[in-house]
């Protein structure tokens, strides 16, 4: 499996390779600035997911995320952003931007094997019910099964933070019960594979927004090949 890790910093880059290397059997390309992972990225690399720093010369990674989700070819590649920074409007604006993951630094292993964990729970999440299908398993047309689609992402998205705060205080019933929601949610919009990524209670915060992204990640997915 191909990662691409993105940093100007080389201590940082060289430390979040090694982390990778040691959480499984990757395949890594670096690149030294968000410019760099751009002009590979053009020329036809097509990692398996792509770890990026925030904040970067040239090219920062939010800008390099918003091209990235731009083009036809990258659309759905999985982007984990990296920084410093933890506050939570700089998570969400990432998530709105359209990151699959977040890392603060300074690294923790668990932290980078979540979410290479996540990566595959999004690769098994992305099993789904052609389009075509589901319109007529629900007697709709395409433009209402792409709304149902845009408003199971808005409900996914407020989830997020609900249930992450229910989760740290013990609430494991209630997580249950919201998951369940949208696990059901997953299997009337034909996401066979998301549904089966919410069975289960995840036991950290951690589990929760990797199961949470793949999910997300499934919709997005859908939604592309809608508008294909």
């Amino acid at each position: 499996m191909k990662v691409l890790v993105v940093d100007d910093d080389v201590v940082s880059r060289m430390m979040l390779m090694h982390l990778i290397d040691s959480s499984g059997n990757y395949e890594i390309v670096e690149a030294e600035d968000g410019a760099d992972a751009w002009q590979q990225l053009s020329e036809g690399l097509r990692p398996a997911v792509c770890f990026c720093d925030l904040r970067m010369p040239r090219l920062s990674g939010m800008e390099l995320l918003q091209k990235v989700r731009a083009d036809a070819a990258l659309a759905t590649l999985p982007f984990v952003l990296v920084s410093s920074a933890n506050d939570r409007e700089t998570v969400e604006q990432a998530t709105r931007a359209g990151a699959n993951g977040y890392i603060v630094k300074p690294f923790e292993p668990v932290h980078v094997r979540a979410q290479l964990d996540a990566l595959a729970a999004r690769m098994q999440a992305l099993e789904a019910e052609e389009p075509a299908a589901t319109q007529a398993r629900l007697g709709i047309d395409g433009e209402r099964l792409q709304a149902y689609l845009a408003g199971f992402e808005t409900q996914l998205l407020a989830a997020d933070a609900e249930l992450e705060a229910l989760l740290g205080r013990g609430a494991q019933g209630e997580v249950a019960v919201r998951l369940e929601r949208l696990r059901t949610g997953c299997a009337t919009l034909g996401l066979h594979g998301a549904a089966r990524v919410l069975a289960g209670v995840p036991a950290t915060p951690h589990e929760l927004a990797a199961m949470l992204a793949a999910v997300l990640s499934a919709v997005r997915r859908q939604a592309g090949l809608l508008r294909e």
